[in-house]
């Protein structure tokens, strides 16, 4: 089920290039984006939401990418942490399981069809795919449509329905906190990495910044 909707995602990207203004508002109220900051940062040794990359932090900047394709943007994490971002906040309803947990807490809080799930940590994401990614989502009509590029599937830069949150729900029930397993129980677009290419995208948007050593090379 996984592949079934790579051939029409194809078709899509191919006709990117002739439609790719920006969504009129009317398009953009369908979504929310959620920003994923809850993570733990063990490896950076500082919370990766307030690292900076020039001038801004990567709160900052994912903030930026959400508020540029969807009208409504909030942040999964600690209320208390990200109370001065002027920015709803919602916290996991299972502490301590990773990002499926945020995911399942994103879209339980969701009444959007439409819903972003964005890494705080992808700070070479561009505007324009998430625009197409919302845009794919929104014809094709699947559950989940998930990049598979830089080396596997992406699930923290996709778009989910509102029905995931019950996979995610009976998983967490179960102790299994793993998110790409999920993708075989229900109707999933993939957009592979050529599909990417070919629409001028590049897979180093998806270069996780993980180490101090990653953010200077970034």
């Amino acid at each position: 089920m996984l592949r079934v909707l790579c051939a029409l995602c194809f078709l899509r990207f191919c006709s990117y290039n002739s439609s790719n203004a920006p969504d009129p508002p009317h398009m953009r109220s369908d979504v929310t984006a959620f920003v994923l900051a809850g993570g733990k940062s063990t490896r950076m040794g500082a919370d990766k939401a307030f690292v900076r990359l020039g001038n801004e932090t990567f709160l900052d900047r994912a903030l930026k990418l959400a508020r540029a394709v969807a009208d409504e943007v909030r942040i999964v994490g600690d209320t208390k942490k990200f109370a001065g971002f002027n920015c709803a906040v919602v916290e996991d309803v299972y502490r301590d399981c990773g990002p499926l947990g945020g995911i399942h807490a994103a879209l339980n809080s969701s009444r959007s069809e439409l819903n972003l799930v964005l890494a705080v940590d992808l700070p070479l994401m561009r505007p324009e795919f998430l625009d197409y990614l919302i845009r794919q989502a929104r014809d094709v009509g699947a559950i989940v449509s998930v990049p598979n590029a830089a080396g596997g599937l992406q699930p923290l830069c996709a778009v989910y329905r509102r029905e995931f949150a019950a996979i995610a729900d009976e998983s967490l029930r179960a102790g299994k906190n793993k998110i790409d397993p999920l993708f075989a129980k229900v109707r999933a677009q993939v957009i592979e990495e050529g599909e990417l290419v070919r629409a001028g995208f590049s897979a180093e948007m998806f270069r996780n910044v993980n180490t101090p050593g990653d953010l200077a090379e970034t």
